[in-house]
């Protein structure tokens, strides 16, 4: 079974999933089950949805940065890369209520990646070293930071 999750790790969550619904069913399938991986995909599903958040919160302080400090640059591809990150991030929210507030506890750690982005796309370096918004500004659709 080992096997399978190393080449094919759809086709072995497919496997894994039909056996759990067996066992649930009453069905002694017990041995069959590769608990290790099982265990270890359970435990991946909380840090790929937190994952996710991170990188779209990366995408939007980048994206906030341009929009505030590349007035003159705006364009539809940064909005829409903001709203697109915003939907993502409350998607997540809202079919896992417990992470409503992982945004607020990471936003301090994902400014900096946005930030060095924002730098090597535009080739400003004076921009705050720290993230000068607050998450409900961040993930508010109608916040654009220095909006005309």
């Amino acid at each position: 079974m080992n096997d399978l999750y190393d080449t094919d790790t759809v086709l072995w969550a497919e496997r894994q999933a039909a056996l759990l619904r067996r066992m649930a069913a009453g069905e002694r399938v017990n041995d069959q089950v590769d608990w290790e991986n099982v265990v270890e995909e359970i435990a991946d599903v909380a840090r790929r949805d937190r994952d996710r958040i991170f990188g779209q919160l990366v995408t939007i302080c980048l994206h906030l940065l341009k929009w505030q400090f590349q007035s003159d640059q705006r364009s539809n591809s940064w909005r829409s890369s903001v709203v697109g990150a915003r939907d993502r991030i409350a998607k997540l929210i809202k079919d896992s209520p417990s992470l409503a507030t992982y945004p607020a506890s990471v936003l301090a750690e994902a400014y900096p990646p946005g930030r060095r982005k924002a730098e090597a796309e535009t080739g400003l370096s004076d921009l705050p070293a720290s993230c000068p918004w607050p998450i409900e500004a961040v993930l508010d659709h109608e916040f654009w930071p220095g909006a005309d």
